[in-house]
């Protein structure tokens, strides 16, 4: 049970940080699973490091949306057509 809900927190928290961020994103059902999911792996880690959570605890949902909007700000500069 712990992929399932890590593919459906995943999709969520990647809709919403898609949401937040303005403009265009084409990313397909997938890669905004990918995206939540990195989101929320970057928001622990970050948090970790700021001493907001604690060594191996996951960050929340504001945390993981936080996170997925880092990673999708990243990957829009990184995709950017010059």
């Amino acid at each position: 049970m712990g992929i399932i809900s890590m593919i459906v927190v995943g999709f969520i928290v990647g809709l919403l940080a898609r949401a937040i961020m303005p403009g265009d994103q084409n990313l397909g059902i997938i890669m905004t699973i990918i995206l939540g999911i990195a989101g929320s792996i970057v928001a622990g880690y970050l948090g970790a490091a700021l001493g907001f959570y604690a060594a191996g605890q996951g960050a929340g949902w504001i945390g993981s949306i936080i996170g997925a909007v880092i990673v999708l700000f990243v990957y829009s500069k990184v995709a950017q057509k010059g």
